[in-house]
């Protein structure tokens, strides 16, 4: 049966880290001066290549990490230190403001990946597919993570909207309340990969 409590953790910990609001701005920032056509064919690719990069980790995580020797409490320490120096520059507002570039796309790089599709998201995917219960469970984390980039891609679709409805204020807001959730997941991240390694010592 379909696991309503794995889809809302899943997506709530997906929504945090991959930050719907906060890619706001930085996405009108990197489409700036391009066609409102333009814009919404970006916003579709860079949601293609995010869902792209979680389901080959989803689907080959474990096997990928394997092969390169790299243990599952290891990406989840690596990726939370890493969320956690992401979560102080949203708190402390230190976050560079990425300029557009003409000649590459964007959407790709650095949009798609890692912005989106980064470490953070990558682990907690990969252990919930790990931790997922027989066909609902599963049926349950893949409908979160399509439903968490449904949400990005009207997020950034309708970009010019949502600032024009929250303002700078909102953002800078929501930014700062989502780097003190992403925070407190980055450091439980790092607990749960150091006892992992203990319990496995």
């Amino acid at each position: 049966m379909f696991d309503f409590a794995v889809f809302g953790s899943l997506f709530l910990t997906l929504f945090v880290i991959m930050d719907p609001p906060g890619i706001t701005p930085i996405f009108l920032a990197l489409t700036s001066g391009r066609p409102a056509k333009v814009q919404r064919k970006m916003a579709w690719q860079a949601v293609c290549v995010a869902f792209g990069v979680i389901a080959v980790f989803g689907l080959c995580g474990q096997q990928i990490l394997d092969y390169l020797h790299v243990s599952v409490p290891a990406l989840m320490i690596a990726g939370g230190l890493l969320l956690l120096l992401i979560a102080l520059d949203l708190l402390t507002g230190k976050t560079d403001e990425p300029k557009q570039t003409k000649d590459v796309n964007v959407a790709l790089v650095p949009l798609g990946m890692p912005l989106l599709a980064g470490p953070g998201a990558i682990v907690s995917v990969i252990l919930a597919v790990q931790k997922a219960d027989g066909w609902g469970g599963q049926v349950s984390v893949w409908c979160a993570i399509i439903a968490m980039h449904v949400v990005l891609w009207l997020t950034m679709r309708y970009s010019l909207v949502i600032i024009r409805v929250i303002r700078d204020g909102g953002v800078v807001l929501v930014t700062r309340l989502a780097g003190m959730m992403l925070s407190a997941i980055a450091v439980q991240q790092i607990i749960n990969g150091v006892l992992q390694v203990v319990r496995g010592a």
